[in-house]
């Protein structure tokens, strides 16, 4: 699989230049990777980047019509 990657730094700078995307959310990912997701709010842009220890950043997914949610979890059990 052909994976767009480089050093992070450079892969935001870009996600807030050319998108205007900025960090939404992050998470720790198998083998000390980090897992962020970058948005913009303005154009629906979203995109998920992974970056490995030694700081190689690479773009994993990305798409359109992003929309933030704040849905709270149903109790185990009860459905809906």
């Amino acid at each position: 699989q052909n994976r767009s990657c480089g050093p992070r730094t450079k892969v935001i700078d870009t996600l807030a230049e050319k998108y205007q995307e900025s960090r939404r959310s992050i998470g720790l990912a198998t083998k000390g990777r980090v897992m962020e997701i970058y948005a913009s709010e303005e154009t629906g842009s979203w995109t998920i980047i992974v970056t490995s220890p030694n700081g190689m950043t690479c773009l994993v997914a990305s798409g359109q019509a992003f929309e933030a949610v704040d849905e709270a979890l149903q109790p185990a059990g009860i459905k809906s």
